[in-house]
């Protein structure tokens, strides 16, 4: 079976492996030399060729859970030998662990590496395409990255509209990784970019227990975020950059709900 680095080289003339009318527009998987590809409504979102952006921003969130200030921090990995409660949606937390809510599963590069590291206790991904989700299961084309992190038992796939859902939920989480467009100021469409307003990031705050952690991709630094981020209450806000394999690196803003 392939493993989710080594997707097979193919001609770099653009191979259409499935094109679908989405609830939100035209949805596109196509494979480019090694790559495959997510078009949206003719915008270029994400692809296989570089994952460490996405890898990192699971990791940068758990990293500022596990700083000092954080009233949680996660346990060690060999906790994830304890025995595990069922969770129930608004209960609380019932594993020592963290808790974790991805919105946008893409790819599956920011699911594939949080099912990985046993710190987390539940891994819950929105995604609101139902063909991004078809992409991933029952051996479609993007199942190689997946496949184990989907038979994770701590892993939930929601279809749905992640601003929708951080608006409507009474569940709780303590970290929000948030990769569903190529950044606040840069929204594959007008919709999301609610979830960047202060109502918004109210939602996203609401869903996070005291001290959890907002963690957001971009392809730029976006110093009006940073602003709209402290405005609306978050503390140690700060802007990361990852080194990507081609142009300028990503980044990953990270703030913190007040404990």
């Amino acid at each position: 079976m392939l493993t989710p680095y080594d997707i097979p080289d193919h001609p770099d003339t653009a191979e259409v492996l499935d094109r679908r009318e989405g609830p939100y527009g035209e949805i596109v998987l196509r494979r480019q030399g090694g790559s495959l590809q997510i078009i949206a409504n003719g915008c270029f979102l994400m692809d296989t060729s570089d994952g460490r952006s996405e890898r990192r921003l699971i990791d940068a969130a758990l990293d500022a859970l596990s700083a000092p200030h954080a009233p949680h921090a996660p346990p060690a990995a060999d906790a994830a030998d304890a025995p595990r409660e069922p969770h129930t949606p608004g209960s609380g937390p019932l594993d020592p662990r963290p808790a974790l809510l991805i919105g946008g599963l893409g790819v599956g590069f920011s699911l594939a590496h949080a099912a990985a590291d046993p710190r987390w206790a539940r891994i819950t991904v929105v995604e609101r395409e139902p063909a991004i989700i078809d992409w991933h299961r029952d051996g479609g084309p993007l199942s190689p990255l997946t496949c184990a992190a989907l038979a994770d038992p701590r892993t939930e796939i929601l279809k749905t509209d992640v601003v929708a859902f951080v608006n409507e939920t009474c569940d709780t989480f303590d970290a929000l990784c948030l990769d569903i467009d190529n950044g606040p100021d840069w929204t594959v469409t007008d919709d999301n970019g609610s979830l960047y307003s202060p109502a918004g990031l109210a939602d996203c705050a609401r869903v996070l227990r005291p001290g959890g952690v907002l963690a957001v991709w971009s392809a730029q630094p976006s110093p009006e975020f940073e602003g709209t981020l402290r405005n609306a209450g978050f503390q140690q806000v700060r802007t990361e950059e990852i080194p990507v394999a081609r142009g300028v690196p990503d980044v990953v803003h990270l703030a913190v709900r007040p404990g």
